[in-house]
């Protein structure tokens, strides 16, 4: 029996309640890539144990090594004398019939230690050099144990004799393919003890290793209590030696197991009746091409746990949707609460009970389901007759008016308590990013162990005895005053990606899960035919509602935006491509240049959205913000959604836009986000839609002449001013009366501020000489127009500290964006 075989049914996939999904599905990868298995035998195998010793390389006497290499010959001698003790044709065998392979750790090295001190002419003994001499023999080939075995025994030295002995090309290839800054880091040397674990265990050189033995040590290091990375399948799929149709990375097979089937959603809930099972399952297929796959998961807990399991575990044996009137109200009084455990102060957890909000929406999916079977069952009395009964839930419980305003209370309510401190958030979070930067730059700039000061906080840089012999990468971890031990490497990271989760929320109102699959193809330009001017646009993925749309970059969300292309991208200036999951349709997307990625594990994978809520929650802990209970303030991502579009409608613009900007499909959603009188909005909204059909005749809702869009084009060349532009909407006139400085319409050109410094200072003399000659009324004009000139200077100084802040990103013009493809850096040979 293989490792795969006997270690299949301890898999078990996180977030499955049924284990035997997880199985299956793994069950099928290794089907479509099959692992290697072990043969009875090869040619190491059958060696004598003379041609295996004379193998083993031991440098001459005075050459560095030499002693070294002198045990490790003689201790796989002793321990080969050892394996001659048990039966078998082979070294494989004889390893078999030994108590090595079923010892519970390295117990085996004492029993044969022991042997050997009663066995007269072994020369080495000792545990230790028995040791030394079982990695020889691994590297060697001379047996193979089995990978579960090797994962349990781990030693500093595998990974050298196994390049040194078994494929030293290879190892040299990843060294190049790796970089030196990787390959001497934690995550590259565990990477490394598993591609030596997977030679150890399969045989062969690297290039032999195939996609199925991956999946194997990958499943099997799963169920350890340690994290383990892919990082060394990441390496060998860069060697181009797994097939075209291999998986781009082995997180599809680490957590996730895609779209289940609907027998296998109703499977989950282990519902004892088969025939309920069965009707579940076909109900459930005929609703699926009707449904996105969310929906589903949520009709088939519906049924099958709140439902169905809860009715089985109260009633056992029943077999029948004809509920008495009795079961019927004692599920749906169960069902009104739910259990959660909640944490005492004392630090007990005791379970709850709380209304369930979501009563409603659950005893409609069941009524539905009653009533679809009795509808179904005229058309096809065969197959959903049997199974019509009397639905148990009435249309008079059905009542969703009031359900809807308590939850478009608690939205609104939750709304006013976040809008009016948001601009406290968004400076907490712009000054922790710029606090741990400046704590990670400090640190940089003082060698391992001494101390350095930043914003009244002394630390000392830790001190790593591995980095000066082993490992070229540098340590960020330091002690606080309080002997704290931390992170700033990580803690500059988090604070990042916090500020960035906060400014792109807020600036854009998309959902947590569309500004995750922002990619670096999102970003597009379209430049102004007559003047060329350049407009930055956002192109917002499909979603929810599956409709594509595009937002205008405002300054603040490029300078974000520009920030993040320039982390991303990195020494390399590529950004790198990386897969993303869709955990609402459970399915995986091609390769591509996501903006929200970071290195972990020495390659780069995407930011999931459950870390994106706990950066939020620990900024939202430095802000000391309170509810009106008292209580920590806490935000969600989509209640950026909900200020933005109540601050947009609040702002006057027009729900119909605010809805195309959000994507909603009904205005009535939009309309429901805005958190302050929705009733005035309706009607601002119905005020507008007829005041602009009054002002603006039938005949004007025409297709423009050329002379008429040839006005309006000229319209953007007639708002040239010798100091800028005016920035008047097409139709309008001047409500200032041509006093351009004065107006807050006015955008100054930078090329022109030594003109305009000369007008404020013209202003400034001609104030001095109307004070004077006592011309009071010309000082106070004079004074108005000199703020305004100040002000538009102090404006161009801004603009320029920005600008000079900002990175260029790389967004392709407009005509390139129809035809964008993906190129990947070739990778070293």
């Amino acid at each position: 029996m293989t490792t795969t075989d006997t270690a299949l049914e301890a898999i078990v996939i996180p977030g499955q309640l049924d284990s035997s999904v997880s199985r299956r599905a793994l069950q099928t990868k290794l089907a479509q890539f099959p692992a290697r298995t072990t043969p009875p035998s090869w040619p190491a195998a059958e060696l004598s144990r003379k041609e295996i010793r004379a193998q083993i390389p031991v440098p001459a006497k005075g050459v560095k090594g030499h002693t070294c290499w002198w045990a490790r010959r003689y201790g796989a001698d002793s321990l080969l004398q050892w394996l001659e003790a048990f039966p078998g044709r082979n070294w494989q065998q004889r390893w078999e019939a030994s108590p090595a392979p079923r010892a519970a750790g390295a117990e085996w090295l004492d029993v044969a230690s022991q042997w050997t001190r009663n066995q007269p002419g072994v020369r080495y003994r000792s545990r230790a050099a028995l040791s030394a001499g079982a990695l020889t023999l691994y590297a060697l080939d001379v047996f193979r144990p089995d990978i579960d075995w090797l994962l349990h025994r781990a030693s500093r030295h595998f990974r050298e004799i196994m390049a040194d002995l078994r494929d030293p090309e290879g190892f040299t290839r990843l060294e190049a393919l790796a970089g030196p800054e990787i390959w001497s880091g934690s995550p590259a040397l565990e990477a490394r003890g598993q591609i030596a674990r997977l030679l150890a265990a399969k045989g062969g050189t690297i290039r032999d290793i195939t996609v199925g033995d991956c999946i194997e040590i990958r499943e099997i290091q799963r169920t350890f209590a340690h994290s383990t990375g892919s990082l060394f399948y990441q390496w060998l799929r860069s060697l181009d030696i797994f097939p075209p149709d291999a998986p781009t990375s082995l997180r599809h097979h680490s957590m996730r197991v895609g779209q289940l089937s609907p027998a296998d959603l109703v499977d989950r809930y282990r519902i004892q009746c088969r025939p309920i099972r069965d009707l579940l399952v076909a109900y459930l297929m005929e609703r699926q091409p009707t449904m996105d796959h969310t929906s589903l998961d949520d009709l088939s807990r519906t049924l099958g746990s709140h439902f169905w399991a809860n009715l089985e575990r109260h009633h056992p044996g029943i077999d029948t949707l004809r509920l008495t009137p009795q079961m019927a109200s004692a599920w749906k009084e169960r069902l009104r609460t739910k259990r959660r455990r909640e944490r005492q102060p004392d630090g007990r957890v005791i379970e709850v009970d709380s209304p369930r909000v979501s009563y409603v929406s659950l005893i409609t999916s069941v009524r539905a389901f009653y009533l679809d079977i009795a509808q179904w069952a005229v058309d096809d009395p065969a197959q959903w007759g049997p199974w019509a009964a009397p639905c148990p839930i009435s249309g008079a419980e059905i009542t969703y008016k009031k359900l809807l305003r308590q939850q478009k209370a608690r939205k609104d309510e939750r709304t006013r308590a976040r809008l009016p401190v948001l601009p406290v958030l968004v400076r907490v979070a712009d000054e922790a990013r710029k606090a741990a930067q400046e704590r990670l730059y400090a640190m940089r700039t003082v060698p391992p162990g001494q101390s350095f000061t930043v914003f009244g906080e002394t630390f000392r840089r830790a001190a790593s005895r591995k980095q000066a012999s082993r490992s070229q990468l540098e340590s960020t971890w330091v002690f606080d005053d309080a002997g704290h031990r931390r992170d700033l490497a990580w803690e500059e990271h988090r604070g990042f990606w916090s500020w960035v989760a906060v400014e792109f929320l807020r600036h854009t109102g998309v959902r947590i899960e569309e500004m995750l699959e922002a990619t670096h193809h999102s970003l597009v330009q379209y430049t102004l035919p007559t003047n060329g001017e350049v407009v930055p646009l956002l192109q917002i993925a499909p979603s929810k509602t599956d409709e594509e749309r595009v937002l205008l970059v405002s300054p603040e969300l490029a300078d974000v935006l520009s920030a993040v292309v320039f982390r991303v991208r990195g020494r390399s200036g590529v950004i790198p491509l990386v897969e993303l999951y869709d955990q609402a349709e459970k399915q995986w997307t091609p390769p591509m240049p996501a903006l929200f990625q970071a290195p972990v594990g020495g390659h780069h994978q995407p930011i999931s959205a459950p870390v994106i809520r706990r950066f939020l929650n620990h900024l939202l802990t430095l802000t000391d913000l309170t509810d009106n209970t008292g209580q920590p303030l806490q935000y969600q991502p989509h209640d950026f959604r909900r200020i933005f579009v109540t601050d947009a409608i609040m702002s006057g613009l027009p729900p119909h836009i605010a809805q195309i900007i959000c994507g909603h499909g009904n205005i009535n959603t939009t309309v429901s986000y805005k958190a302050i009188y929705p009733e005035e909005a309706i009607e601002a909204h119905r005020a507008f839609i007829a005041r602009r059909r009054s002002l603006r005749p039938s005949e004007e809702y025409r297709r423009p002449t050329s002379e008429e869009w040839d006005d309006f084009l000229g319209h953007f060349e007639r708002r040239k001013l010798s100091i800028g532009t005016c920035g008047r909407a097409y139709g309008s006139a001047c409500i200032h009366e041509h006093a351009c400085i004065r107006c807050s319409m006015f955008r100054p050109d930078p090329d022109q501020r030594p003109r305009l410094a000369e007008i404020h200072d013209n202003l400034t003399a001609r104030i001095e000489e109307a004070k004077r000659e006592g011309w009071l009324c010309d000082v106070e004009g004079l004074e108005v127009s000199r703020v305004g000139a100040a002000q538009k200077l102090a404006q161009l100084d801004a603009d320029v500290d920005r600008k000079q802040q900002a990175i260029h990103l790389g967004m392709p013009l407009f005509p390139e964006a129809v035809a964008m493809t993906t190129t990947t850096q070739q990778e070293p040979a």
